[in-house]
């Protein structure tokens, strides 16, 4: 069919492509200025006083230098630093970092139970926007304590997340805990289920049924955490996460440094991983924006 049997003159056609284009650019030009941010790293160097009874000591230093090379080198805009368990409570390093990176990073502290109300309001000023429970090999904490509702009230009030690492059968009782005290629940590693069981980890079952309170997030970071398959197992896992949470629910994070597992891991092969979790570039794209408003950029 030709321009004049369809009823368009060539400066008709012309200026119809060009709004094509135009839209074209301002859609792909939209895409582009989308946040991208890292939602899982943590940064120390081995001066630091480490933490009494920890599991873990790394023998290396994971600078903030290096890290923001590493957020350039791979194109994200922001990244999150989670305080290491073998540093404990102090978090003065973590601080620190957060002001030298000027508002590009924010922070997730590990905090005593008993801390007071003014070090929370310090530790708000200076970025972190929630705690983490790494609960790994330790006791479960009893939520209903009079010190620990006193901190989640806080934390309620100060608009935090509650960030837990802990394997999903536990995660499926703790998490409701949380919800009912009203704060917002972030599940590390994709809330760890039993290796052995994968998807079908009953825990992991029960975590999948959160999604629908909309008030907790799962990190798809980290698969290696989750046995030898954890690839795999990521690859099963996303779709159902994807179906029981939404994209806006779900938060991407590269584990670096990836401690306890440096031989294995690097910066650009967890990266490039996403890529494969997440074939489509519109659907990535999201999962990486998503973090903007639960971590107050």
């Amino acid at each position: 069919m030709t321009l004049s049997q369809r009823g368009l003159t060539r400066r008709q056609f012309g200026a119809g492509l060009a709004s094509l284009v135009t839209l074209a650019a301002t859609t792909a030009s939209s895409e582009a200025a989308l946040p991208t941010i890292d939602t899982h790293a943590h940064v120390f160097h081995r001066g630091l006083k480490l933490a009494p009874g920890r599991r873990y000591a790394p023998d290396y230093d994971a600078p903030l230098s290096l890290y923001l090379e590493q957020l350039d080198r791979n194109g994200m805009s922001n990244g999150v630093l989670v305080q290491p368990s073998f540093l404990g409570t102090d978090n003065s390093y973590l601080v620190a970092c957060l002001k030298e990176a000027g508002g590009r990073l924010r922070g997730i502290a590990v905090v005593d139970p008993a801390v007071s109300a003014d070090e929370l309001r310090m530790l708000d000023r200076a970025g972190i926007v929630g705690i983490r429970l790494n609960l790994v090999g330790q006791p479960l904490p009893d939520l209903a304590a009079g010190e620990w509702k006193t901190l989640l009230a806080s934390v309620k009030v100060m608009g935090w997340q509650v960030e837990i690492q802990r394997n999903a059968a536990d995660l499926a009782a703790l998490a409701p805990q949380l919800l009912d005290l009203g704060v917002a629940v972030v599940l590390d590693h994709y809330a760890l289920p039993d290796p052995k069981l994968g998807v079908d980890d009953p825990g992991f079952q029960s975590v999948l049924k959160l999604g629908a309170t909309r008030n907790v997030w799962v990190k798809i970071s980290a698969p290696y955490r989750n046995g030898a398959a954890g690839e795999s197992f990521a690859k099963q896992a996303y779709p159902l996460l994807r179906k029981a949470y939404g994209l806006d629910r779900l938060l991407w994070g590269r584990d670096w440094p990836h401690t306890q597992f440096e031989a294995s891991q690097a910066y650009e092969k967890n990266r490039q991983f996403l890529d494969t979790l997440i074939t489509d570039q519109s659907e990535r794209a999201q999962v990486l924006a998503s973090p903007y408003q639960l971590f107050r950029f």
